[in-house]
């Protein structure tokens, strides 16, 4: 088919686009910003792009049009394709009748931990010698692009609650037909779309009734959110995982073995089944890891296999990736954009740091709350308490958000500034900084490329 993509270079849409492209599909596409890294793997695809959205972009032999969900009425493609009844479907959609159907599907879903969850559940089946697909919204280190078809039955998905399109406000997952998933965490997010955490937990129960009897759901204990969704109606088994803290309760447990969670055993009906010593740290990267082996183990994957897996896991770009290499002050970038996330990641950047360096150091905290959710001042309240693992927050205030981070800044237990100018806020932490220090710039957004800047003034980009 000739197939055309209307948001092609969003990392959903631009990693389906190649998906399409491998299945013998001619496609092209448009986006109001053709940029690098999406463009640059489009290209070097063959995936013809156009800048903007001017209706001769599209085809005049076009056999459907995929419209990401960033596309709205209004826009001129968009009406275009209205007008002149040219066929058309939305990206999950095309995703679950042409690449997902027939295969065994692993979902990942939960409003924290999906993109390094999939690329570690991927990567176990990738070292168990099971070449699976996978779409994952990130680029998995292990891997070197963010989606692939595989060369087996087993397909693994980033699984988002957001919605599907303008003409489909159902979330994306509910066209995935998955048999295994894992749902990490429900917490209120995306504002701009849900009234509500209830309204969230609805559309998780219409994932849930997509899951066949004999699939299995993947959750942490003691998930209220998440309880309540199953209470709705479940009719797949579940497996439940906690933290053995001197209880049985669930099948599947794990236990620190260190501190900043560089290495973890795992226990299954009480004994020891699996251990883990990697590269990653934070109790929130090994619930999200635990989670994996025991989907992988759903999928045919032992835990010991599985663990032997994570030892060589490298995470995914822009989940705490150090850009300075072993500068003496090192520099990282990390995608958190919700204070859960926030405050999971600073506290295993603490405790990383505390392990591996236990004469000191400072733990600096740059944050830019730039989700849309952020904007609208919905977590403001949860900010300043989400930075309480550093040792000095700085804040920047995006031009287009409609409340002043200063009351945030106010409230936080460790001295916090708040900066408008990102020149300024620069200036500030290069003179600040001092040798063993750890700098987090963490944002959704691409910051204007902050962490490469500082990592260059203070010891090089790697």
């Amino acid at each position: 088919m000739r197939l055309y993509i209307l948001g092609i270079c969003g990392t959903f849409m631009g990693s389906l686009a190649q998906l399409a492209k491998a299945l013998g599909h001619d496609v092209s596409g448009s986006d109001a910003g053709v940029y690098p890294p999406m463009s640059d793997q489009l290209l070097a695809a063959g995936i013809e792009l156009t800048e903007g959205f001017a209706p001769e972009g599209i085809p005049t032999d076009v056999d459907l049009v995929i419209i990401g969900n960033a596309m709205s009425r209004g826009n001129p493609s968009v009406e275009y394709v209205l007008d002149r009844g040219i066929p058309y479907t939305s990206g999950p959609q095309w995703l679950g009748e042409f690449v997902l159907r027939g295969r065994w599907v692993a979902a990942v879903a939960g409003t924290h931990g999906k993109t390094t969850t999939a690329s570690m559940l991927a990567w176990i089946l990738e070292y168990a010698g099971m070449k699976p697909g996978y779409l994952i919204g990130g680029v998995p280190q292990n891997f070197s692009v963010s989606a692939r078809l595989g060369d087996s039955p087993f397909f693994v998905i980033e699984a988002d609650e957001y919605d599907t399109a303008f003409f489909d406000k159902r979330s994306k997952f509910v066209h995935y037909q998955p048999r295994t998933v894992i749902m990490n965490n429900l917490e209120y997010d995306h504002a701009d779309i849900f009234p509500d955490l209830a309204a969230i937990e609805r559309q998780f129960h219409h994932l849930v009734r997509t899951i066949p009897a004999s699939g299995q759901i993947v959750l942490p204990a003691g998930e209220e959110a998440l309880e309540r969704v199953l209470k709705q109606g479940c009719w797949t088994p579940v497996q439940r995982i906690e933290q053995n803290l001197g209880t049985s309760a669930c099948e599947w447990q794990w236990r620190l073995d260190s501190d900043d969670a560089s290495r973890f055993s795992v226990m299954y009906q009480g004994e020891d089944t699996a251990h883990v010593n990697w590269s990653l740290s934070g109790l929130h990267n090994v619930r999200n890891a635990v989670a994996a082996m025991v989907a992988a183990r759903h999928m045919g994957v032992t835990p010991i296999v599985s663990a032997e897996a994570l030892g060589q896991f490298q995470s995914v770009k822009r989940r705490m990736e150090c850009v300075s290499g072993d500068a003496s002050i090192r520099v990282y970038d990390d995608f958190a954009h919700h204070p859960t996330a926030i405050a999971t990641t600073l506290a295993g950047a603490k405790a990383q740091q505390s392990t591996k360096q236990p004469n000191g150091g400072r733990l600096f905290a740059i944050l830019e709350p730039r989700s849309n959710t952020m904007k609208l001042g919905r977590h403001k309240d949860q900010l300043a308490g989400s930075v309480a693992s550093a040792d000095k927050a700085f804040w920047f205030q995006p031009a287009d958000m409609g409340w002043s981070l200063a009351e945030v800044a106010e409230r936080c237990d460790i001295p916090a500034q708040v900066y408008s100018d990102l020149d300024e806020l620069v200036t500030a932490v290069v003179a600040d900084a001092r040798p063993g220090d750890w700098i987090v710039c963490m944002s959704n957004g691409s910051f204007q490329g902050l962490s490469k800047r500082l990592a260059a003034l203070v010891g090089g980009y790697k």
